[in-house]
This record gives C-alpha cells, structure tokens and sequence, in this order.
C-alpha cells in the first residue's frame, strides 16, 4: 500500500489528462466541421437563390427575344402605312398602332426596356452596336448620329443592342468652323489666283 500511495504521490497531473485532452481535441473538431457544414448549407443557400432570382428575371430573354422581330414588323408596317388613310384602311392602321402601343406595354411590364439613342448621345458599347461611322456637324465624334434599329434590355442586361450610326471622330461644329474656314481660304486662293 505504501509503493502504491508513494506512486501516486510521484505520478504527473497531466498523466490523467491525457484523455481529457483527447476529448477536447476531438469535440473542437467536431465543433469546427459543425460550423463548417453550416456555413457551406448557407452558401449553397445564397446560391441556390441567387439562382433562382437569375432564372426568374430572364427567363422570359429568349421568349422577348423572338417577340422582337414581330415588334419590328409592326413597327415597319405602321411607317408604311398611308398616313391620310380613310375607312377601312383607317382602321387597319388604328388597330396596328392600338396592337404596337398593347406590345410595347407588356414589354415594360415585364421590364424590357427599348433602347433607341437621340442624335448627340453618348455611344455605349454596352447597349448599341455601330453599324456605321459617318462626319458629322451636329454631333460630336464618338456619339450616336443616328438610330437604325430600336435595341431592347431587360433588367439591364442587353437583349439586343441597338443598331446606330456613330459620328467620325473630328466631327461636330469645331470641325464644321474648321471645315468652312478652309472653304473660304481655298476660294480666297482661286481669286488671288485668277487676278495674278
């Protein structure tokens, strides 16, 4: 008995901890994994959402998308369409530009905006495509001169970009000033010319 309390007296505290320890060790690891699965069900939450909210918002893109050429068409009827126009045919184009007015609001209901630049606004890659570039002496270099075809957007995403014409770079009522003053120096230069 007395071997065996001199043992105990001699025995390290951290001998019985040992276990302990292990415990603690193997619950921190579980508590890490825990939160680990938790923070990765809440990602896959977000994304699962965001997902969805994506699919929501433009799923109706491809379906816009080919309502766009009967928009077009509408549009290009009603340009054709006699403007003093009597009887029957009065109401042919009334009912294309009631039908055309009906289109373009349920495009807006379902956030599909038609993108169609004024003379003089900025070129934005991201909504208009330059079909062509041509001088101008109204407009700036660099902006839109022109709209050929109506571009749409839905939720800010381009459906279908614009279709402009873009003034060359140099134009605008500077290079317009500029352009004169040469006139008039080349025909000051004829007359210098003649007289000599």
């Amino acid at each position: 008995m007395e071997a065996d309390a001199e043992a105990g007296l001699n025995a390290h505290p951290g001998d019985d901890l040992g276990p302990i320890d292990q415990l603690i060790a193997e619950r921190d690891q579980w508590k890490d994994r825990a939160l680990r699965a938790v923070a990765e069900a809440e990602n896959t939450r977000k994304r699962a959402e965001t997902q969805n909210n994506d699919a929501r918002a433009y799923a109706i893109q491809r379906f816009a998308r080919d309502l766009l050429g009967v928009a077009d068409n509408l549009e290009r009827a009603l340009q054709a369409a006699p403007k003093d126009a009597e009887g029957a045919a009065a109401g042919l184009v009334t009912g294309l530009e009631m039908t055309q007015k009906s289109l373009l609001s349920a495009f807006e209901a379902n956030n599909l905006v038609r993108v169609a630049p004024a003379a003089g606004e900025a070129f934005d890659p991201h909504l208009h495509q330059a079909m062509m570039e041509q001088p101008s002496t109204e407009v700036d270099g660099g902006k839109v001169v022109q709209t050929l075809q109506a571009g749409y957007a839905l939720f800010g995403r381009t459906v279908r970009p614009a279709m402009v014409v873009v003034a060359a770079k140099g134009s605008g009522a500077s290079a317009s000033a500029s352009a004169s003053d040469q006139v008039a120096g080349a025909a000051a230069y004829a007359r210098a010319s003649d007289q000599g």
